[in-house]
């Protein structure tokens, strides 16, 4: 394909798969329990790490987290007690169990007592083609609070050359805003045109089937290799080329 049959092409997927009727298969659809903002963004957040496997199973047990907070993710954050954590240490979704579920709690209070929220630690650190060093220092706000060792694998550092696929992909629900209403677009202090596409294993393989990556590893280089094509498709919204080539690989098996 040309470059414009290609843009064509991911155009028209686009348009078949950024559509609300998306939102009850993927995990998008726990942040849009929620109307308040940072409700909102807290279940994105913890719905998003815990993103990978089977995505009913993703779906179900991020509502058992919103069940175990009480359905007010925001209040339960700001509000508990120590004892409230406790009730959390039954959870478990693959190697995220209530111990690194209680750090996280702890780690989203400290966010919004010092500094400035989700949005406001992202925003701060952001450039103006990247959100990936804002990222490192995301995680670096992060684990300022006790914890231990092991729960630090649950959040991902391009530094360490991840490519961050939760974290992009919750920023993708965050910040995107068009009318269909997927993405919930809830942070105005950070450009969707700095949005990095959520590479996996489905995105990847179609990116390369398509000549946007040849890069054989899905990480930080990969992404970034994958990010300059996309942006040259569209420089203002690169990321919504996630749902072609999330649709393509995984409704399509392309």
């Amino acid at each position: 394909m040309t470059a414009a049959e290609l843009k064509e092409f991911l155009d028209e997927k686009v348009y078949l798969y950024n559509k609300p009727d998306f939102i009850d298969s993927d995990p998008i659809q726990i942040p849009h329990l929620f109307t308040q903002k940072e409700d909102a963004e807290i279940a994105g957040f913890l719905a998003a790490t815990i993103a990978w496997g089977n995505r009913t199973t993703i779906i179900n047990n991020a509502k058992k987290m919103m069940a175990l907070m009480g359905e007010s993710p925001f209040d339960f954050v700001m509000h508990h007690k120590p004892h409230h954590l406790e009730t959390l240490e039954t959870f478990v979704h693959r190697t995220f169990n209530g111990g690194d579920f209680g750090t996280f709690i702890s780690a989203l209070q400290h966010l919004y007592l010092n500094h400035g929220g989700l949005e406001g630690v992202f925003a701060r650190h952001q450039k103006d083609s990247s959100l990936q060093p804002a990222i490192t220092e995301f995680k670096k706000a992060f684990f300022e609070v006790p914890h231990q060792p092991r729960t630090h694998k649950h959040v991902s550092d391009p530094i360490a050359g991840s490519a961050a696929k939760r974290i992009n992909m919750f920023l993708r629900w965050m910040v995107r805003n068009d009318s269909t209403g997927v993405d919930l677009g809830m942070w105005k202090s950070i450009s969707p045109a700095a949005l990095s596409c959520p590479l996996d294993v489905h995105s990847g393989n179609v990116a390369r089937k398509l000549g946007l990556l040849t890069r054989k590893q899905n990480d930080a280089k990969a992404l970034a290799e994958l990010d300059a094509q996309l942006r040259l498709l569209d420089a203002t919204d690169p990321v919504k080329y996630d749902f072609a080539l999330f649709g393509l690989g995984v409704f399509e098996g392309f």
